[in-house]
C-alpha cells in the first residue's frame, strides 16, 4: 500500500525538494502540495493523505493552527511538523496541537523517509536532537511529593483506625441441608 503524502510548505523551492526526495520511494506517492495553512485544511480534506508534512511558519494560517483544524475535522489524520526552527516552544505547541511527529528539515533525507514510514504505521516521533532536550527537561521537571494520608494508608507501620479498616467479610450462610441416613449394603 502507498502512503499518499500533502507537502504543506511556503517555499516553494522547498516544496519541490521534498516531491524529489519521496518520488524515490516506491511507497510514497506526494498526492498534493499547499502553499499556506489555509491551502493545508483544504486539501488534506479533499485528498485523504496519509501523512502530512507541515511546516510551522507560513502565510495566512501558521502550520499549528492548520494542525488543529485538519484534526478537528479528522481527529485519525497524522501531521508530521516539518520545520528549520528547532525551538521548544514550537515543539511543545504542536505535540498539543496533536501533532504525530517534529521533524528538523537539516535532518538527513533517510531520517524524513524513515519518519514519514513511522507516522504513517501510526507511531509518533521527535527528531533525535528534539527527543534528547525533550527527555532532559522533562528529567528536571520536580515530581510532586506524595499526600502524607497516601502514605498513611498505604504504609504498614501506620495502622488503621478502627473506623478506617474495611470490613471484614462475613462467613456464608448457606441452608445446610440433613444428612442422609447411612445405608449397609452388605446384605444384598
Amino acid at each position: 500500500m502507498s502512503i499518499r503524502v500533502l507537502v504543506a510548505d511556503d517555499q516553494s523551492m522547498v516544496r519541490a525538494g521534498f516531491r524529489m526526495l519521496l518520488a524515490n520511494e516506491d511507497d510514497i506517492e506526494v498526492v498534493a502540495e499547499a502553499s499556506n495553512g489555509l491551502e493545508a485544511v483544504d486539501k488534506a480534506e479533499r485528498f485523504d493523505p496519509t501523512v502530512v508534512l507541515m511546516d510551522i511558519r507560513m502565510p495566512e494560517l501558521d502550520g499549528l493552527e492548520a494542525t488543529r483544524r485538519i484534526l478537528a475535522a479528522d481527529p485519525a489524520a497524522r501531521i508530521l511538523i516539518l520545520t528549520t526552527f528547532d525551538l521548544d516552544q514550537y515543539i511543545y505547541e504542536a505535540l498539543k496541537a496533536g501533532a504525530s511527529g517534529f521533524v528538523l528539515k537539516d535532518d538527513p533525507p533517510e531520517q524524513l523517509i524513515a519518519a514519514i514510514h513511522t507516522v504513517a504505521a501510526g507511531d509518533a516521533l521527535l527528531s533525535p536532537s528534539v527527543t534528547k532536550r525533550v527527555i532532559k527537561q522533562f528529567t528536571h521537571i520536580p515530581r510532586p511529593t506524595p499526600l502524607p494520608e497516601l502514605d498513611e494508608l498505604t504504609d504498614p507501620r501506620h495502622p488503621r483506625p478502627p473506623e478506617a479498616q474495611p470490613p471484614r467479610p462475613r462467613p456464608s450462610r448457606r441452608p445446610r441441608l440433613p444428612k442422609r441416613p447411612h445405608r449397609c449394603r452388605r446384605g444384598r
